[in-house]
């Protein structure tokens, strides 16, 4: 046997696979982040619930009431806020994880260790901030007499998954470019201004078709985010409503599709960091 059997050459990744192998890093990152996001605060983990609630409140003001949605979507309050938490989670997980190379430059110049670990404890970070969100929503559609199938609450499981590939995959895209070019996180910021009204969180999906010409209405359906959002109204909205609701004939073909596209986004800024990472330390 060989001495150097059972070694690897320093600094050579795995990709995705390290993140996996070493899962203890993960966690201690994960928890690393979550103590130090509000360390000083006074309010602490509120933050986790005034901050949508704050921003449902508005949303259901300026559009519920003043623009009437409240009285076209059956249960708009629980309708908007199901499609937000999406939102909310997708531009965290997206926000954060672009930054999370340079936020951590520091250890990144003085120690080896898989880069991909920072994008992806971004987005775990913002799975455990969405679960406050999900408590506030679940107590809500209780009180409006939730009552949903299996099926049903398996949508919710699909849509989360969508969206967290999603958002891992462009974490490595946009996190990766970002080191050399730091213009990145500003274009982050303009995806997540389009984000909320790119997918039909504030407004019937109906009104996108009946505007959108056909092929254009197709790429809109195809957007993993919209499909996201529909599989979480039918989880949580849907179940509290009269079930008289329409959605896309074809909902799980497009979710299938958008899954699909969410990999592929997850492969290529796969790809794209690996290209990038050995000049991490160098840039930075």
């Amino acid at each position: 046997m060989s001495m150097r059997d059972g070694f690897v050459r320093p600094g050579r990744s795995a990709g995705l696979t390290d993140v996996v192998r070493r899962r203890y890093l993960l966690s201690l990152l994960v928890r690393k982040e979550t103590r130090v996001r509000y360390r000083g605060s006074v309010l602490g983990w509120l933050w986790s619930y005034v901050r949508p609630l704050t921003q449902f409140i508005v949303f259901f003001l300026a559009l519920g009431i003043f623009l009437q949605q409240n009285q076209r979507i059956e249960n708009y309050a629980i309708y908007l806020f199901s499609g937000l938490i999406v939102i909310n989670f997708f531009n965290e997980a997206f926000g954060n994880g672009t930054r999370s190379i340079v936020d951590n430059a520091h250890l990144i110049k003085k120690i080896y260790l898989p880069r991909e670990l920072f994008p992806v404890s971004s987005s775990l970070v913002a799975l455990v901030n969405l679960v406050p969100q999900i408590v506030v929503l679940l107590v809500a559609c209780l009180v409006v007499g939730w009552r949903p199938t299996l099926l049903e609450v398996a949508c919710v499981l699909f849509g989360l998954v969508i969206v967290f590939t999603f958002a891992i995959g462009l974490s490595l895209l946009f996190g990766s470019v970002n080191v050399p070019f730091r213009d990145a996180q500003n274009f982050v910021e303009l995806i997540a201004l389009v984000a909320t009204w790119a997918s039909p969180v504030l407004y019937d999906w109906r009104l996108a078709h009946e505007v959108l010409p056909g092929w254009l209405s197709v790429i809109y359906q195809l957007n993993p985010l919209t499909a996201a959002v529909q599989f979480f109204h039918l989880g949580f909205w849907y179940p509290t409503s009269s079930r008289e609701a329409s959605f896309p004939d074809d909902l799980l073909l497009y979710g299938l599709v958008a899954l699909g596209i969410s990999l592929a986004v997850l492969a290529l800024g796969q790809l794209v960091f690996r290209r990038l990472e050995g000049r991490f330390a160098q840039d930075l």
